[in-house]
């Protein structure tokens, strides 16, 4: 099983998971993070560490957002590996919650 980042992570883009994951499976975009399905072990670390809560478990992520799982797989075939925290956008606070922000995804 693995992990999945879902829509609350767009625009908001903490990085306090990356810190916690002992197997770098996290991937960078412009304005969202990914989990690698192919690196990730289930160890469950970055859940709890997520301010957001964009993190879950392939099995529990949320009603209409299967289609994390297909993104994530996706983009960390493109996207370079993170492994270190970095500062939040200065405005991530505010989109913490808006809910539907897929079309605001730079891939």
């Amino acid at each position: 099983m693995t992990h999945v980042v879902t829509d609350n992570c767009i625009k908001c883009k903490y990085t306090d998971c990356v810190e916690v994951c002992p197997v770098d499976c996290f991937h960078e975009g412009q304005n969202f993070l990914v989990i690698d399905p192919e690196e990730c072990i289930d160890c469950t670390l970055c859940v709890a560490e997520c301010p957001v809560g964009a993190i879950f478990a392939e099995d529990d992520v949320p009603g209409g957002q299967e289609h994390f799982l297909a993104i994530n797989a996706e983009l960390a075939s493109k996207w370079p590996v993170i492994d270190a925290k970095i500062p939040a956008p200065p405005d991530a606070k505010q989109w913490d919650g808006v809910p539907d922000k897929l079309p605001l995804l730079q891939r």
